[in-house]
């Protein structure tokens, strides 16, 4: 090769060299920047998850290798399959409906004026930590209607549609002559019984003071007609405690509302209500022997509402805490996708005279499947590590029957269990059932991004 060959060799070779080293400083540079991420995800994310398998096959010591001898106690133990279960109804049930009300929300949220109001309001609780929601709805799920918000609103609805029980602590106290029998609660009947042109009267104790009604007047007998049976139930109580059992003294009030029945060979002859003062009047009755009778319903408990944190509604009651918090953040989503539909192919169904519920089934729905897929597969991904708001808001003795499989690993690893054996092996499972669920979401994000 002449001298002016190898010059020119030597220049074209320059610029080749140039660029590989460029290409290598930028590697280098690549993994100066990258290398603090990686040794920290690393350390937080792919060491535990070694260290927890691992750690899954030892015994709750650490110190016998039991091989898969935990994983085999999952499908043994009750209450982990119980947790199982629950965790197959709340990747069934919340994702669903959440991407369901997202929808709804979304398509809605076009339609109104104030739609970004609308849209920050929903968005609001994703703002709450689980902690504080947990909190909030531990106090909203109350038995106690002055406590619980629903069921004060519960037991509102069903006072207005039903009658209430007026006295029910309200007990009968033993008389020589015409005592009242029966057990707590009711019914109490005369011991013995009355002709019509008699009267009765029917004292009560266990009243507080403060649970008279506000009319209630002292206690008066009604005076008997021909045809009926007359008389008085009031509170056998005089205040100071003076007043002779068994007699109406003075001070002391006539329980008004209450229901008298005239009974006659177990069938129910005349009704009546007392009135402010207690008096009653049962009348049309025939000649004839009859036990005046206060029947159960006077005394029956008031009704408390729904409980919501009892055995069969935890679940349920729990699904609802979880849709407040993340129904605003399928909207947002979903509103997003929606907002990327091109309007034209709606006006051009619109023109075609297709209804609303058409064009909503048959075009913007089908439009959305992809945003409607990645926030479900999102959601399911979130539903299936779920543990602050069961742990909060379910009671200690219903948390058995609340749990999930995340309440379920920490309970077995730290919350009294003391087994970390069977704890990292449930969080094993619970990382291979998560792990099919993220590896669908990237690809349909990758996919997007192609």
């Amino acid at each position: 090769m002449t001298a002016p060959d190898l010059a020119r060799a030597g220049t074209a070779r320059a610029p080749v060299d140039g660029r590989r080293l460029a290409r290598r400083r930028k590697r280098r540079l690549a993994v100066v920047f990258v290398l603090p991420a990686l040794l920290l995800l690393g350390a937080l994310v792919v060491y535990p998850v070694l260290f927890s398998f691992g750690r899954s096959l030892f015994d709750a010591d650490g110190d016998r290798f039991v091989g898969a001898g935990n994983y085999v106690a999952i499908v043994q133990d009750p209450a982990t399959l119980k947790a199982i279960r629950n965790s197959a109804i709340w990747v069934v049930v919340a994702p669903t409906l959440l991407t369901g009300l997202g929808l709804m929300l979304a398509v809605l949220t076009e339609k109104v004026r104030w739609a970004t109001a609308f849209k920050l309001v929903l968005f609001l609780p994703m703002a709450v930590s689980f902690l504080a929601a947990g909190i909030i709805f531990r106090l909203a799920y109350e038995q106690d209607p002055d406590r619980g918000v629903l069921n004060a609103a519960v037991v509102g609805v069903h006072d207005g549609f039903s009658d209430t029980a007026a006295y029910p602590t309200a007990r009968a106290r033993a008389r020589e002559n015409q005592g009242l029998t029966g057990g707590a609660g009711g019914p109490y009947s005369t011991a013995g019984t009355l002709r019509p042109g008699h009267s009765v009267d029917l004292g009560l104790i266990g009243v507080a003071p403060d649970a008279m009604p506000a009319g209630a007047k002292s206690a008066a007998a009604a005076a008997p007609a021909a045809d009926g049976i007359g008389g008085v139930v009031y509170l056998d109580f005089a205040p100071g405690g003076a007043g002779v059992p068994g007699r109406i003294d003075p001070g002391e009030k006539g329980l008004p509302g209450m229901t008298v029945e005239a009974v006659r060979d177990g069938r129910v002859a005349a009704t009546a209500v007392s009135a402010d003062d207690g008096s009653f009047r049962l009348t049309g009755l025939a000649d004839g022997e009859y036990t005046v009778r206060l029947p159960a319903a006077n005394f029956a408990a008031p009704y408390q509402g729904v409980n919501w944190l009892g055995p069969a509604l935890v679940t349920p009651a729990i699904i609802g805490a979880y849709l407040w918090v993340w129904t605003g953040f399928a909207m947002v989503l979903i509103g997003a996708g929606l907002a990327a539909i091109p309007r034209d192919a709606l006006e051009a169904a619109r023109m075609d005279g297709a209804s609303e519920s058409q064009i909503f089934r048959k075009i913007t729905v089908p439009l959305l499947a992809p945003v409607l897929t990645v926030v479900f597969v999102t959601l399911v991904i979130n539903v299936m590590k779920v543990f602050d708001l069961v742990y909060i808001i379910a009671p200690g003795p219903v948390q058995e029957e609340a749990n999930v499989l995340a309440t379920r690993m920490w309970l077995v690893s730290f919350g009294g269990g003391n087994d970390q054996g069977l704890g990292s092996a449930l969080s094993v499972v619970l990382l291979l059932l998560v792990v099919p669920a993220m590896v669908f979401n990237i690809r349909r994000f990758r996919r997007s991004g192609a």
